[in-house]
């Protein structure tokens, strides 16, 4: 089979190239170190002494799932870790957050028999550990020739993967067959992949919840933020990680709201940044008075309260989270699929709104609701009637705070489980889990 990706692959990669190129101009950074894409760059010398850990993780949301996991495993003289993600945003967040933890950070290779033989020729790794969802053919290739094992760690199957691999039962195979132990964010994720065949599984839950995704902030911390932002008095909702079509329904529910005199305000952080010009369009053509925390001008004509706050930068989400008192998921309406990660926000211990369309985060909105920290609406209109009960019903979202805080306690211990499991390949059963 791996011959045949080979083949299959090599057009499409040339085909695909422009649309890197439209990237890098798109979204800015995607072209630093360009090079390790294609296997560049020298990694640090592999040494005797040392048993070395490569670690992958997509982009922000992986990594920061990793941070707890990293911090143990770093605790280990005798190991250390390399750390690989796909995204730009990714590889910025592991710079700045993990240059303590990992020996090296270096961009994961594309997935050509030449590039990944390069960057694994070079690396030299014991052990292999990726997040969530990855499964490069050629990278699992490279691993098995050389016998090194692969952990799927805090594993997901989203219900398209779970489709796809469903219908073509030798990509599941040739998938399953390569990873050494796949460890299973959820229940439903732990079932999916025993369905394949993948008897290697085990349920450890999901790292995220044990994740320190920020430090609190202090009162006068959250208060100078919101001043900073010029969001005045009234509650803030939090559009979390929006796609398009989702600030324009925030806007209309909005201005429901101020019609029957509920005053309110509008914390928009778009999923992807470099969206800020379609999102001022959208604003330009409304009467609501809003600034860019890129351009600190605004669209008022004095340095009045805003009603429209757009946080158009990377890394801060969880800062702005939680200066919020309620939280609406981001691509969790029609037309998009999948959902943002909820998870933040609830270990943020802010009341959760979300859509219909949380496919991809299905298992936690569920224990979510069950707990009573979130609420699923399957259409606009109900999101208006829910965010309306929690503006004007203090007691019900107290109820949902506490909520999450029993959430966050019954979910907890991933890290301590999938460090169990990962003893098993360690030499000498080098690292502990540190005790809770």
């Amino acid at each position: 089979m791996i011959w045949v990706y080979r083949i299959v692959f090599l057009p499409l990669f040339l085909l695909a190239l422009p649309y890197y190129g439209y990237r890098m101009l798109k979204r800015g950074g995607y072209g630093e170190n360009f090079a390790e894409r294609f296997g560049g760059g020298q990694w640090p010398s592999a040494k005797k002494e040392k048993f070395r850990i490569w670690v992958q993780a997509v982009s922000v949301g992986e990594l920061l799932a990793v941070e707890t996991l990293l911090r143990e495993l770093q605790k280990t003289p005798s190991l250390e870790i390399v750390l690989t993600t796909t995204t730009s945003t990714g590889y910025q967040l592991a710079r700045q957050r993990y240059a303590g933890l990992a020996l090296a950070i270096r961009y994961f290779p594309i997935d050509f028999w030449w590039f990944s033989k390069r960057t694994w020729d070079s690396l030299q790794p014991d052990l292999v550990v990726h997040m969530e969802s990855e499964g490069w053919p050629e990278h699992l290739h490279q691993a098995r020739q050389r016998k090194i094992p692969v952990v799927l760690a805090n594993a997901r199957l989203s219900d398209r993967s779970f489709r796809r691999l469903r219908r073509f039962p030798a990509g599941a195979r040739f998938l399953v067959r390569h990873f050494t132990h796949i460890l299973a964010a959820s229940p439903e994720d732990r079932d999916r992949w025993l369905e394949l065949g993948a008897e290697q599984t085990v349920l450890t839950g999901n790292l995220k919840v044990d994740a320190n995704l920020a430090e609190p902030m202090s009162k006068a911390d959250r208060e100078q933020w919101r001043k900073s932002s010029r969001l005045g008095e009234g509650p803030i909702i939090l559009g979390s990680s929006t796609w398009p079509g989702e600030e324009s329904m925030l806007l209309q529910i909005m201005e429901t709201f101020r019609a029957q005199g509920i005053s309110l305000r509008l914390l928009l952080v778009p999923r992807h940044a470099e969206r800020r010009n379609e999102i001022r369009k959208v604003l330009e053509a409304s009467d609501w008075t809003y600034a860019f925390r890129t351009d600190p001008s605004s669209s008022a004509t004095s340095m009045k309260d805003l009603d429209v706050y757009v946080a158009d930068t990377t890394g801060e989400l969880s800062r702005w989270t939680q200066i919020a008192d309620v939280v609406v998921v981001g691509k969790s309406f029609p037309p998009h699929h999948g959902g943002q990660t909820p998870v933040e926000a609830a270990l943020l211990e802010k009341p959760l709104v979300v859509g219909p369309q949380m496919e991809n985060f299905r298992a936690i909105v569920r224990s979510l609701r069950e707990t009573g920290a979130a609420v699923q609406v399957s259409a606009p209109s109900e999101l208006e009637n829910a965010l309306k009960r929690l503006v004007n019903d203090e007691t019900l979202k107290n109820a949902m705070v506490l909520a999450t805080q029993r959430w966050r306690e019954m979910n907890r211990g991933a890290t301590k489980r999938t460090l169990t499991i990962l003893q098993n390949y360690l030499p000498n059963n080098s690292t502990r889990p540190s005790e809770e």
